[in-house]
C-alpha cells in the first residue's frame, strides 16, 4: 500500500487516482475537525483542505507527519473561514478567542448524553488552538510532535500548551456544570465521553 507521503507526491504530479485515495484515506478525520467546531459549511472547507495540501505540497517536509501537515492546513482553513465570518474588528488572536465567542454551536447530534454535552461546551469555550489540541489528541491520537507541527509550536511549548488547556477545560467543566454528579462523572471519564464523541462523528461521516 502506498503510503500518504507517496500519494501526495502522485497526486501533486497530476494523478487524479493518487488524490481520491488519499481523500478517501483521510476525509473521516478531516470532516471530524471541522464538524466539532459547528462550522456549516463542513464539505466546503473539506474540500480547502485537501487543495491545500496539493496546492502546498512543496512546503511539505519530508522527515514531517503527513498528518501534521494535513491538520495544520486544516487549522488554516479554519482560521481563515473564521475570520471572514467575524464581525469582531481587529485581528482575532486564536490563543483567547473560542467557537463560543464566535457564535458557533456544534450539531445536536454530538450530544446524546448530559457528559457529552457538557464536554463539547467546555471544548468550545477554550481558545480555538486550545481546543484544536485537545481534540487532535484525544480524538486522532496525535503525537506531541505532530501536534507542535500542527500548531508550529516547539514540543515543550506544545506539552505546556496541552497542560494548559486542559486545566482550563476542567476549569470550564466546573463553572457550567448542572451538578456536582455531573461533573464527576465526567471528569471521572474524560477520555472515554471524548471516545464516545468521536464514535459519533464517525457515525455522522456515514
Amino acid at each position: 500500500m502506498e503510503s500518504d507521503v507517496e500519494l501526495l507526491e502522485r497526486w501533486a504530479e497530476g494523478s487524479e487516482r493518487a488524490g481520491t485515495t488519499l481523500f478517501d484515506r483521510h476525509y473521516r478525520a478531516v470532516f471530524r475537525f471541522f464538524n466539532a467546531k459547528g462550522v456549516p459549511e463542513i464539505e466546503d472547507l473539506v474540500q480547502e483542505t485537501f487543495l491545500g495540501i496539493v496546492r502546498n505540497f512543496r512546503s511539505f517536509r519530508e522527515d514531517a507527519s503527513f498528518r501534521a501537515f494535513l491538520f495544520g492546513v486544516a487549522r488554516n482553513v479554519l482560521c481563515q473561514y473564521l475570520r471572514r465570518r467575524s464581525r469582531k474588528e481587529g485581528k482575532l488572536d486564536f490563543e483567547t478567542v473560542s467557537i463560543a465567542d464566535l457564535g458557533l454551536t456544534p450539531s445536536a447530534i454530538l450530544a446524546q448524553r448530559e457528559e457529552q454535552r457538557l464536554l463539547l461546551e467546555g471544548l468550545r469555550r477554550l481558545g480555538v488552538d486550545d481546543q484544536i489540541a485537545l481534540e487532535l489528541y484525544l480524538w486522532e491520537g496525535l503525537t506531541a510532535p505532530e501536534l507542535a507541527g500542527v500548531l508550529g509550536l516547539t514540543e515543550a511549548a506544545l506539552r505546556s500548551r496541552l497542560h494548559r488547556a486542559k486545566n482550563r477545560l476542567r476549569e470550564l467543566l466546573t463553572e457550567i456544570a448542572k451538578s456536582p454528579e455531573l461533573l464527576e462523572s465526567t471528569l471521572g471519564d474524560l477520555e472515554g465521553w471524548a471516545a464516545q464523541v468521536r464514535a459519533q462523528l464517525a457515525e455522522r461521516v456515514g
